[in-house]
């Protein structure tokens, strides 16, 4: 069996020009956008964002519920961390800072989204 990847993570969100204006703050430019959906590639994933398909009432983002709790993007360096806590920083985006993981072993930067979807910047050595 070959070993598997992730080919792609889509997002229900609420307003594709709002999300496309933080996500682009800290991913660049989209690689493709429609009045449904936005889309973004990182690295080999690629990350959709899209409008629900149907109307449900008290349609909101709850971390604590079953299904996702948050979606963390990797970095290979502190000092590429560090960058994107400048870019989170200079973009006005609310965030944790770098903390230590609660292992004690990696660094990271928690922060929601605009539909409060908790998103996570990882350090992660090669």
């Amino acid at each position: 069996m070959k070993e598997l990847f992730m080919d792609h993570i889509v997002l229900m969100i609420k307003d594709i020009k709002r999300s496309k204006e933080f996500y682009s703050k800290f991913l660049g430019n989209p690689i493709n956008e429609d009045k449904f959906s936005i889309a973004y590639q990182i690295g080999n994933t690629k990350l959709f964002l899209g409008l629900p398909y149907h109307k449900l009432k008290d349609n909101v983002f709850n971390k604590d519920r079953i299904g996702l709790n948050h979606l963390a993007f990797g970095v290979r360096t502190l000092d590429e961390l560090k960058k994107f806590e400048l870019i989170l920083n200079k973009a006005g985006i609310k965030n944790s800072g770098i903390k230590i993981d609660k292992y004690g072993k990696k660094e990271f930067i928690w922060f929601d989204d605009p539909d409060g979807i908790r998103l996570e910047l990882y350090l992660r050595a090669k």
